[in-house]
């Protein structure tokens, strides 16, 4: 039975269509918040009040159906200034190319029927015993997003009848830990951080005793059944709640479910092991979030950090890492024959041409994943399952992506080997297709949290881009190389605000007086509306962006002749997990059929 795959002349129609849309709405992406009123952005882009635009789109009116264009327009925009003058027209062209609306994502049941009519109740069944992650493992966030890609990373596995799985910027090793001790699979955590490869194994060595006594316990109290009978068919993850209950999240068609079921036995077991340990995880290990991507809000935004080249390591850290990786080594010799863990963290920094049987040299036909890899680093796991027979299937999960390099950027910066991260696709390498930072940082934003009210720091951004009028107006050096940084957490008001932006950046504070800095705000203010107004713009068009970069490497995946089978999947929900599409891809077996 044949899997349902987009055929590519299809997927090169969609491309085409979110094209054109952006060709005519990117420069609104593009603009910087912080020139706003330096550039005068608003008159620029807009020919509609910023009223109207906060009116249209916080309406409940339906945005579905065809586009109808007024004269001489487009999306929207005025054919001759390119200025907008529909908002409704651009809301409802933006809404048309975004996943939802250009119909090209696969929801994950229809993934995972495709997988179950081939091979049966089996995909993803042969597990151990479901464990119950305790709060000092995994916050909430990351215990949906590994429960959910763990199902479909272990039916991949199944499909290609293979138990290994490599974890490209593994992290901390949470996926890693739940594939090894869930669905009994031999699991390697490539991160360039040694850090958080010494992380991962002390937490995946916290975890698997909580996970043995957790299963001790279970066998003495006689509950053999940690899971629902369909337990293996669903995607939940547990959350405690403010009665001290467990929240089960379950995915059932299409929709997120909140269940709630009492958990004294998963209680029990972690208060055991917590005093048989003597310590809790600290609390520094929570992979809760904790810095600002410029001055984008935490909860619109997801936060990773950046990949360090080799070449940019001291030679300390390079050694460091050879002692890391002989002492693993030195450690799966002596474990070779003994029940051990399944998980192998190790650290190194990986491209299409890192030879992975160097790495690992026990390696077999596996299963690529990236579980939120940044920047670069999920294209670059495309390419590397594209360009090793023994990588059977992928999994990629990606963010960040205003830390892609840019082929077709002037500068190309980031570019590794001059290899660079967008486009992957031949396609649109051949119509030197570009974004641009600034819209790839806008293509970073959360719209479904925006739209359940996770708001924009709308003070903070207004600040700054005042702030660059006061250095345009008195300071000759304003476009200064150094960076304001998080100032406005600290700054007690507007004027406390700019005192520490001028000491920060080295500059004369004495010049302005507090009247001075003060009349700035209040001549401003009265067009903060017409910033509010256009960065919900950018939120709006954020999914058109970020739809245009992963269709971008469905295609290259297609591109592929030995990659058989390739599908975007949404594999969390985007309240929870922003960046909740995957793209998959499964080549063909050894032995000359199709794996699936």
């Amino acid at each position: 039975m044949a899997f349902n795959d987009l055929p590519i002349k299809t997927l090169k129609r969609k491309i085409d269509e979110v094209k054109r849309f952006l060709s005519m709405s990117l420069s609104i992406s593009n603009a910087h918040t912080v020139d706003f009123y330096t550039r005068d952005v608003w008159s620029t882009f807009m020919c509609v009040s910023p009223e109207e635009v906060l009116h249209s789109i916080s309406s409940t009116d339906d945005r579905t159906g065809a586009v109808e264009e007024k004269e001489n327009t487009t999306f929207g925009f005025c054919n001759a200034s390119k200025k907008l003058v529909d908002i409704s027209a651009l809301l409802r062209a933006a809404k048309a190319h975004s996943f939802p609306g250009l119909g090209v994502c696969m929801q994950l049941e229809e993934l995972m029927e495709n997988l179950t009519l081939i091979y049966g109740d089996t995909i993803a069944g042969e597990s151990s015993d479901k464990v119950p992650v305790p709060d000092e493992f995994m916050n909430c966030k990351k215990a949906h997003e590994v429960q959910a890609m763990s199902e479909v990373v272990a039916s991949l596995a199944e499909c290609c009848r293979v138990k290994q799985v490599i974890d490209v910027g593994s992290g901390k090793g949470y996926l890693c830990s739940y594939l090894s001790m869930r669905f009994n699979l031999q699991v390697f955590g490539i991160d360039s951080s040694s850090t958080n490869t010494h992380g991962a194994q002390e937490r995946n060595r916290k975890l698997k005793k909580f996970s043995k006594a957790y299963q001790k316990l279970n066998r003495a109290s006689g509950n053999q059944a940690l899971d629902s009978e369909d337990g293996s068919k669903q995607h939940s993850r547990n959350c405690e709640n403010s009665d001290g209950n467990k929240n089960f999240i379950t995915k059932e068609k299409g929709r997120f479910v909140a269940q709630e079921e009492t958990s004294d036995l998963s209680k029990q077991v972690s208060s055991d092991f917590s005093a048989s340990d003597n310590a809790t995880l600290d609390p520094s290990d929570w992979d809760a979030g904790s810095s600002f991507l410029s001055t984008l809000s935490l909860d619109v935004i997801e936060d990773a950090s950046p990949r360090v080249h080799p070449s940019q390591l001291s030679l300390e850290e390079r050694e460091r890492r050879k002692r890391d990786n002989l002492e693993r080594k030195a450690r799966e010799g002596r474990r070779k024959d003994s029940d051990s863990s399944l998980f192998s963290p190790l650290t190194s920094y990986v491209t299409a041409e890192t030879e992975l049987k160097t790495l690992i040299t026990e390696l077999e036909d596996a299963v690529l994943v990236g579980l939120h890899t940044c920047g670069d680093l999920a294209p670059s796991t495309l390419r590397m399952f594209g360009a090793k027979q023994e990588l059977r299937a992928v999994c990629s999960v990606g963010c960040c992506y205003h830390l892609l390099s840019e082929e077709f950027d002037e500068d190309r910066q980031g570019c590794v080997s001059g290899v660079c991260g967008f486009p992957m696709s031949q396609y649109l390498k051949d119509q030197a297709c570009f974004c641009g930072r600034n819209a790839r940082m806008s293509a970073c934003l959360a719209l479904e949290r925006v739209s359940a009210g996770g708001g924009l720091p709308m003070e903070s951004l207004f600040y700054r881009a005042v702030l660059h009028v006061i250095l345009q107006d008195h300071y000759d050096c304003f476009k200064s190389e150094k960076r304001v940084g998080n100032v406005y957490s600290k700054a007690s008001s507007f004027v406390d605000y700019v005192r520490r932006a001028l000491r920060k950046l080295d500059l004369d504070e004495t010049k302005l007086s507090d009247g001075d800095i003060q009349s700035y705000h209040d001549r401003y203010t009265p067009r903060m509306n017409e910033m509010i107004a256009f960065n919900m713009l950018k939120v709006t068009l954020a999914p058109c962006i970020e739809g245009l970069i992963l269709l971008d490497r469905l295609c290259y995946l297609k591109e592929q002749e030995n990659v058989s089978h390739s599908a975007l999947v949404q594999l969390f929900d985007p309240l929870q997990s922003p960046r909740c599409y995957a793209v998959i891809g499964i080549k063909e077996s050894t032995a000359g059929s199709p794996a699936v």
